[in-house]
């Protein structure tokens, strides 16, 4: 397996592994799951911001819903399904979009609520064939970083908008700043009619060219209730990766009952946008350690600066140091051992952790740290001032 393999980098950083009694599934160590929670906080403040609400839906749900929502026709192979002896039968979520419409029709709400914008991490399984897996890449059990839009058609170009803004935004703080999308249309095997279609395949279109893309059309290469637009990232290797995506639907609120009270106070049937910007998280980090060869941005660190002694002598200088830098929120770790500093500096190399704060006879009497880089560039700064500069480093997202 390649070193810059996400596997390799994954066991070699102690982030996670896989084993065969948990096929197509992760287990997360401290250090990867401190990574897989830095990505999550940030894709949660970032929607918050954008004026989305937070939901968490079931796990497990009856099978007859996904038979009404048409998942169970399209994706029934790929659910984990069972049934109890009374006869009960039920389902694991792949999705979480019957989920949310749950949600939105426990009560009949009025035009003035819409745009109503959910949000989940929501935990998804899928029976993936076993020659299909591949670590992060392709799993049986992954978290969607899925958000959903019940809205008035009229409301679609600027909820379209103002998504793909966010996206784009989000994806050059992790580095990529290019972003190609692709436009999807009508498969072969969709529910909806092509009137219906007709209409999704315009509106979601010109929604695109209104937010500045310029999108590759893809024929038949749509969801079974809609068309989409597909963003994918390019790695520093050149490769292609579908990230995100912006699904319009009018297909799953008329077939699971979605409805509001019009302007006339009728009922009329929402627009359903699918949003995701990263897709599934557990792909998203192995593409990130991919990309970034392992050796993550300061920001995005799961253990950001490690302090270390000289020797014994230095060890409740460097022990004083490490909390300072602990008590500022910073993600420090502390070797005060016996072993001699070039080996402490190789190990944090190993780690991956991007700045070393040195602390020896000098530094331990004057109060200072000499901050040190992978490129082995130094700097002798205060302990208050090396806070200044690795948390400045922490927040940059450039």
């Amino acid at each position: 397996m390649d070193d810059h393999d996400h596997r390799s980098l994954g066991n070699r950083l102690e982030l996670f592994h896989q084993q065969e009694e948990g096929p197509g599934m992760v287990f997360w160590h401290p250090r990867g799951f401190a990574l897989y929670h830095l990505i999550e906080e940030h894709i949660r403040n970032h929607m918050r911001a954008a004026g989305y609400r937070e939901v968490r839906t079931p796990q497990i749900l009856a099978r007859k819903l996904w038979e009404r929502s048409g998942h169970l026709e399209k994706y029934g192979d790929a659910m984990f399904s069972f049934e109890q002896a009374d006869g009960r039968a039920w389902a694991v979520k792949p999705m979480s979009c019957p989920c949310h419409i749950q949600i939105f029709n426990q009560r009949l709400r009025s035009f003035r609520e819409l745009p109503l914008r959910y949000a989940e991490f929501g935990s998804c399984h899928r029976d993936e064939p076993s020659g299909a897996m591949h670590g992060l890449f392709r799993a049986r059990q992954f978290t969607q970083d899925d958000a959903h839009v019940f809205c008035t058609e009229a409301q679609i170009e600027s909820e379209v908008e103002r998504f793909c803004m966010l996206q784009r935004r989000i994806y050059a703080e992790f580095g990529f700043p290019e972003v190609e999308v692709d436009f999807s249309t009508r498969p072969e095997r969709r529910a909806g009619t092509d009137a219906v279609w007709d209409r999704a395949e315009s509106a979601l279109e010109a929604a695109a060219r209104a937010a500045g893309l310029d999108p590759i059309r893809q024929e038949g290469e749509g969801a079974f209730y809609g068309p989409k637009l597909d963003f994918h990232l390019r790695d520093r290797l050149g490769r292609r990766w579908q990230c995100g995506t912006v699904q319009l639907d009018f297909v799953l609120p008329e077939r699971l009952d979605a409805a509001y009270r019009d302007e006339v106070n009728g009922k009329a049937v929402p627009v359903i946008l699918h949003h995701a910007v990263l897709g599934s998280l557990e792909r998203f980090i192995g593409i990130l350690l991919e990309h970034h060869s392992g050796r993550l941005p300061v920001w995005l660190a799961p253990e950001q600066i490690l302090v270390a002694s000289i020797g014994a002598a230095q060890a409740e200088a460097a022990g004083a140091a490490f909390a300072a830098f602990e008590a500022a929120g910073l993600r420090a770790v502390l070797d005060d051992g016996p072993d001699t500093l070039a080996r402490k500096i190789v190990a944090a190399r190993e780690a991956a952790i991007p700045i070393v704060a040195i602390v020896g006879a000098r530094e331990a009497a004057n109060g200072t740290v000499a901050l040190r880089r992978h490129n082995g560039s130094q700097q002798i700064l205060t302990i208050a001032a090396a806070i200044r500069q690795v948390r400045t480093e922490g927040f940059s997202r450039e």
